[in-house]
């Protein structure tokens, strides 16, 4: 009924209020634009439970900033002069995995996705998104979960249906790798690893570290993709079931 519909729309929308007033999320705008990066702070500003930490209008500048104002969630475009936004993720995460990227960009090209998730990005956003879309893709990426444009999803989809270059080496995963693997794959981070595991985050490290040297894998999100296709995250719901 119409007036059904309507109050669960609302309801929606209250539900969505509260989870976004609840995220206190610190957030680094990373584009050459800077009338891109004032409407994003905008944006922002009027959705609330957000921080602006700071803006970089380069790559180079980008991992400044984000050793500077340690941000919860990087929002990052990916060409700009001087250092790109793939190499300044590559950089950023090597020396502060725990933060998130969540790329925003105009291009959808093989060329920018796949080297940008290699590179460590949790999400991938095109600039045509909705504001909606893009307040969801942070909080998603601020709590460890993937979150992709359609066009982008359905692109890493096609790549994985291939047959990989490289075969798994011969050595297989230990039970506790499968199982990190199987935690990677829901999302978790290192820490929510270690203590839903009961070790510690340096060992989850080496863990994960094991997994992708064995599946010749570059990043946590391919090895998450691993995880789906091979049916590690089926295996895993049913037993914890």
């Amino acid at each position: 009924m119409p007036g059904q519909a309507s109050k669960e729309d609302d309801t929606m929308a209250k539900k969505t209020v509260q989870l976004i007033e609840e995220s206190s999320v610190r957030v680094l705008i990373v584009d050459d634009h800077a009338i891109v990066r004032k409407g994003i702070r905008a944006l922002l500003s009027e959705a609330g439970g957000f921080e602006v930490v700071a803006e970089a209008d380069n790559g180079q500048a980008a991992v400044l900033r984000a050793q500077e104002s340690q941000p919860d969630v990087i929002l990052m475009d990916l060409l700009m002069p001087g250092m790109d936004g793939i190499e300044a993720t590559r950089q950023i995460i090597s020396r502060q995995p725990q933060t998130r990227i969540l790329v925003l960009t105009s291009f959808a090209a093989d060329n920018k996705v796949f080297p940008a998730i290699k590179a460590g990005a949790l999400g991938y956003l095109l600039k045509d998104s909705s504001p909606s879309e893009l307040i969801r893709a942070i909080l998603q990426v601020h709590h460890g979960e993937p979150s992709l444009h359609p066009t982008i999803a359905r692109k890493l989809l096609q790549e994985i249906a291939r047959p990989a270059e490289l075969q798994p080496t011969p050595e297989a995963l230990t039970a506790r790798e499968v199982m990190v693997l199987q935690l990677i794959a829901q999302g978790l981070s290192n820490q929510e690893i270690a203590d839903r595991v009961a070790i510690s985050e340096s060992t989850v490290r080496a863990h994960v570290s094991r997994i992708l040297a064995k599946l010749h894998l570059a990043s946590r999100t391919q090895a998450a993709l691993y995880a789906v296709r091979e049916g590690l995250t089926d295996a895993g719901m049913r037993a914890e079931a």
